[in-house]
């Protein structure tokens, strides 16, 4: 496949959260940037950038639709443009792939829509794509919510007995990641939620509907799909289906953060330096965050000010720390004690909890050990970090040889 003189990217209007190069250049060989491009200047790039393909993201997919020389038959029938050939003559060819990502999405989430009612979140180009599919796959009644149309969401309350939610928005994205379109608790025959947001891995509505114990997936899969077949638009060769799959698994184990949780004294900083040396990537100790905030050590703040004071400071670290990705991030012991902080770290992560034997665990410098016996401190947390924890790892032997147990306990919860 001749592709490495072949330009391609994506166009959008804030490009800041997105994927796209990565998971191109685990697809194949070419060169792929982002145009982040104003709306007064979209014509002009148009008519003169150089680019032989593109793909489409917010706020600019319905706008292609119109613009495109020619659109193939999927496209026309969604009125929806995510991707973009620019042919020999310079005419462009607009096409939509968005609908195979979305329906390989569907599938692969076990999710059934056929006869269901399914509730659309958003109406934009994406949305348009997302009916498209429903619609194909047999769904029932399929409604679309809009900020200002007849279904919106001041009277989500009429459609209560929707069954699937679909989030085709860019509420709950990076870096806005605590916002969601809608609360799941107000739509009690709801089985199954899709959130086409794919940072973070776990927004707000795909978090809650975990709690609530229902099926739903986030929207890195459909990325995946909808750029393999994007390629085969920008170049006229198919990629193997499994080329997607992996380049999906590459990215969520490049982009999860890996957080370490447990008891003062653990080893969570010494077992995080080696796991990002491992990992080749940055690493965050939140205590050592915090003592630079509050510019004096964290057992010193404490005792000035109570550990309450404290925790909310930690609280907005996490919130900071939490939606980013890539990083790996030691925890203070404390932090399972705010539930809040939870979601903050699962947004992106993974959370680890470091067992080490109480004998071995030091006191020195460290208020909330010495204020009572470690045992006690010990039984009060233990059941907190097993909430809070997807794994648990013993610190058991080298660091290095920890850091690795850390990763093949990750690898394992992924597969």
């Amino acid at each position: 496949m001749e592709t490495t003189a072949m330009q391609c990217g994506l166009l959008g209007e804030k490009l800041g959260h997105s994927y796209s190069p990565e998971l191109h250049a685990l697809l194949g060989d070419y060169p792929y940037a982002l145009y982040e491009v104003a709306p007064k200047a979209l014509g002009d790039f148009l008519r003169a950038g150089d680019f032989h393909g593109l793909n489409v993201t917010i706020p600019y997919k319905t706008t292609l639709a119109a613009v495109c020389d020619e659109l193939t038959e999927a496209a026309g029938a969604i009125g929806s443009v995510n991707t973009v050939l620019r042919r020999p003559d310079g005419t462009l060819l607009g096409d939509n792939t968005d609908a195979a990502g979305f329906e390989a999405m569907v599938k692969a989430s076990g999710i059934r829509v056929r006869g269901k009612k399914c509730l659309v979140f958003g109406s934009g180009g994406a949305s348009k794509s997302i009916c498209y599919v429903l619609e194909k796959l047999g769904a029932g009644e399929i409604v679309v919510i809009s900020r200002s149309g007849e279904d919106n969401y001041d009277n989500l309350d009429r459609h209560a007995d929707a069954q699937v939610l679909v989030n085709a928005t860019p509420l709950g994205m990076y870096p806005d990641t605590a916002a969601a379109p809608a609360d799941l608790r107000d739509f009690p025959a709801c089985e199954g939620v899709l959130d086409v947001v794919y940072n973070p891995a776990r927004t707000a509505l795909l978090q809650q509907a975990e709690v609530l114990d229902i099926p739903h997936l986030g929207g890195l899969l459909m990325l995946a799909e909808q750029a393999r077949c994007s390629a085969k638009v920008f170049f006229g060769e198919a990629i193997p289906l499994v080329r997607a799959e992996t380049a999906c698994d590459v990215l969520r184990s490049r982009k999860e953060n890996r957080v370490l949780i447990g008891m003062p004294g653990c080893g969570k900083s010494t077992v995080g330096r080696a796991l990002a040396d491992r990992l080749d990537r940055p690493f965050v100790d939140t205590d050592t965050e915090l003592e630079k905030l509050l510019e004096m050590p964290c057992g010193e703040f404490i005792t000035r000010r109570g550990e309450p004071a404290f925790r909310a400071h930690e609280t907005a670290l996490l919130e900071k720390l939490g939606k980013e990705s890539g990083l790996v991030i030691a925890t203070g012991g404390g932090v399972v004690t705010r539930p809040e902080n939870y979601p903050l770290l699962h947004q992106n992560g993974r959370l680890i909890f470091l067992e080490r034997e109480l004998s071995k665990l030091p006191k020195k410098g460290r208020p909330l050990s010495q204020r009572g016996a470690l045992e006690d401190l010990y039984t009060i947390r233990l059941p907190m970090y097993r909430r809070f924890a997807d794994c648990i790892v013993p610190n058991a032997g080298s660091p290095e040889d920890v850091a690795r147990a850390v990763e093949e306990a990750y690898e394992a919860l992924s597969h």
